[in-house]
């Protein structure tokens, strides 16, 4: 019987993730993440952002 070797939706996205990380640098980040806020503000109003405002928390993990 042959072996199903189908790889799981979360083990793509995990090796897809590794290799986007090993291909880009820290400005590719930046800019695509620039981009998305860009779209983000245009989809969305101010009480979008009162909303997920208030759901936030005190965040020190960052790595700028």
């Amino acid at each position: 019987m042959a072996q199903d070797n189908k790889m799981s939706r979360e083990e793509a996205g995990r090796k897809g993730g590794e290799t986007t990380s090993k291909n880009h640098d820290k400005e590719f980040y930046q800019e695509i993440g620039e981009k998305g806020g860009e779209a983000t503000s245009k989809n969305h109003d101010k009480e979008f952002y009162q909303e997920i405002g208030s759901k936030g928390g005190n965040n020190n993990n960052r790595n700028d």
